[in-house]
């Protein structure tokens, strides 16, 4: 999950999505149909509007409209700035004929009836992984499918680790011992994202969800073990204080610039780990005993089809989302975006021709949906489970008062 673009939008956004009323039917407001009911274009909105993801999904959204016959009208925003313009057009009645969410998203926008299920449009849902299509359902019905995925793992400097004879942590007893071998001088051995936002709590998640705890109730002497292993790893100082004011991106500079040893990072931060020399491996998330699995959150994007009103234009955006989700061009983005294709058979193949992702791959085929459980309660939970992280690694509360203080607020 890239910052914000692989993450959540702001949380006063997202509820507003749940309290404006949406009058869809006739709204398309978007042009594109000739006087015979002819669609020749076909309107866009996504957030990719930086560097190779901006390029990449350009060329493969005019590829699928070239295949079907229609001209995109791609209009890019902000990640930041998505829902605010989904919730503004859909009361102007000017929805786009394809949209792109993050998936934790979808949830809020579906429920606003803004969306149409993409089996309306006879698009299969054959395989695609578990968690994938937990990402784009609401209320039993499929809204989005995402080209393709991502998750979080470990990398690890490969010099640093030899040099210190330590082979890539597996458990969280070698983590912490690992670590604080590793940690000299200015170079801590561990770094992760702890900052007080939906970012922070994407990367703790794997460490409570491997754990056994749920977001459904962050109390809970499972999810304790896991905000006592960040917080120990604080206090010994083989991991900075300075985690809850870091970025994902801030984690990769200090892994680049040797001042971290071992970091939970994304595939997103491959093409930056290139260019730096940095030699470095990427291994599973460590978990608190070899008896355990490794259980990661699923990023990634979803694409839908907005009730805009025109039922033709309808149908031609379904064809654009079937064909963006195809395995081939599934396949040939994730080569070019470090990404994950999300069909399993896909992702098998990707891992063949890409064995330096096959952590992602096989992390990907478990990784479970952020609002798989909670739907559209998700970003209450996940702000709970922030807020503890926050407080506990700022020593205000102990593991267990932070996390109980957090899951009795509302």
């Amino acid at each position: 999950m890239k910052p914000r673009s692989r993450f959540g939008t702001a949380l006063g956004a997202v509820a507003m999505a749940a309290t404006i009323p949406l009058v869809l039917a006739g709204c398309s407001g978007s042009g594109g149909s000739t006087s015979s009911g002819k669609v020749d274009s076909i309107t866009v909105l996504d957030y990719y509007n930086q560097g190779n993801d901006k390029t990449v999904i350009g060329d493969y959204l005019d590829k699928c409209g070239a295949a079907n016959g229609v001209k995109i009208n791609r209009t890019l925003v902000p990640g930041s700035s998505l829902i605010q313009k989904v919730l503004q057009q859909a009361s102007s009645k000017t929805l786009p004929d394809v949209l792109m969410l993050d998936n934790p998203d979808l949830q809020q926008i579906a429920a606003t009836g803004a969306l149409s299920p993409l089996t309306d449009y006879g698009i299969s849902t054959d395989g695609y992984a578990k968690g994938v299509l937990d990402a784009g359902t609401y209320k039993d019905k499929v809204y989005g499918l995402a080209p393709t995925v991502n998750t979080i793992a470990l990398f690890y400097n490969k010099d640093i680790l030899d040099k210190a004879g330590i082979t890539p942590p597996t458990t969280w007893d070698e983590l912490k011992t690992d670590a604080k071998k590793l940690t000299k001088g200015s170079q801590y051995g561990f770094a992760v994202d702890a900052n007080a936002t939906y970012e922070g709590t994407w990367q703790f998640l794997p460490f409570m969800w491997s754990n056994g705890g749920d977001e459904k109730d962050i109390n809970t002497p499972q999810t304790e073990e896991a905000l006592s292993l960040w917080t120990d790893l604080v206090k010994d100082g083989s991991m900075s204080k300075s985690v809850v004011n870091w970025t994902q991106a801030d984690v990769n500079d200090q892994f680049i610039a040797g001042k971290t040893a071992m970091m939970i990072n994304g595939p997103w931060q491959i093409p930056g780990l290139k260019d730096s020399k940095v030699d470095y491996g990427i291994a599973q998330i460590p978990v608190q005993s070899t008896s355990d699995t490794a259980v990661a959150p699923l990023g990634g994007e979803v694409w839908t089809v907005p009730n805009t009103g025109d039922k033709a234009k309808q149908k031609v955006a379904a064809k654009i989302v079937d064909c963006m989700n195809s395995e081939k061009n599934q396949l040939g983005m994730a080569k070019l975006r470090y990404t994950i294709p999300s069909k399993t058979a896909a992702a098998e193949q990707f891992g063949i021709d890409v064995p330096a992702e096959q952590v992602f791959v096989d992390l990907v085929a478990s990784a479970r949906a952020r609002t798989g459980e909670l739907g559209e309660d998700w970003p209450k939970a996940a702000t709970k489970i922030y807020t503890a992280v926050q407080s506990s690694l700022t020593g205000q509360s102990s593991p267990a008062d932070a996390l109980k203080n957090a899951q009795s607020s509302n």
